[in-house]
């Protein structure tokens, strides 16, 4: 009984090292105009992950649609989009979370989650973003990408000027994701 014991101890060790969530992940915000939180470690452990800063308002708010499309591809194998609504830069979120949430899931019908409206630069930044720009740069303006990979490495940056159709952005993509076929 002793050694099935430790072994199960070894093994739930090993297993809970293996997907051990890094520290700029293992927090919980809320999604945008909701009452609804999300724990990223909790919901996407183990998974690839592309997150962006977003604005309502902006000249690159359009790759809302190239970013569902990138969503709806990747979904079944693992990818997790996640938007994180900003106004970090001249105002160009809306000020009020309704009329920010009718953007992105009215007009662009986003089915990804968006988390609610948050600082994304330097100083300020919520915990995921100061890991992201500690590891590859902070946002210099919104729809900024950063790839993480399935064990929380954060991979790359893509600017704003980075299409979601982006072949050297999709090939990036197909990478982080076929280690789940």
């Amino acid at each position: 009984m002793k050694r099935t014991l430790l072994a199960f101890t070894i093994g739930m060790t090993v297993s809970a090292t293996a997907f051990s969530c890094p520290e700029f992940l293992n927090t919980e915000m809320r999604k945008l105009s909701s009452k609804e939180t999300v724990n990223f470690c909790e919901s996407y452990a183990g998974k690839p992950m592309l997150i962006v800063n977003t604005a309502s308002n902006c000249g690159y708010t359009p790759q809302f649609t190239g970013l569902e499309q990138l969503h709806q591809d990747y979904k079944d194998k693992g990818l997790v989009v996640v938007g994180f609504s900003s106004d970090d830069f001249f105002g160009q979120e809306e000020d009020d979370e309704a009329d920010a949430a009718a953007v992105c899931f009215d007009k662009y019908e986003v089915t990804f989650p968006v988390i609610a409206t948050s600082p994304v630069k330097k100083k300020n930044a919520n915990p995921v973003f100061k890991g992201l720009g500690e590891a590859k740069g902070y946002p210099s303006w919104n729809f900024n990408k950063y790839v993480v990979s399935a064990d929380g490495e954060v991979l790359a940056r893509f600017k704003q000027g980075v299409k979601p159709s982006d072949p050297e952005f999709r090939a990036l993509l197909d990478t982080v994701t076929s280690g789940g076929d």
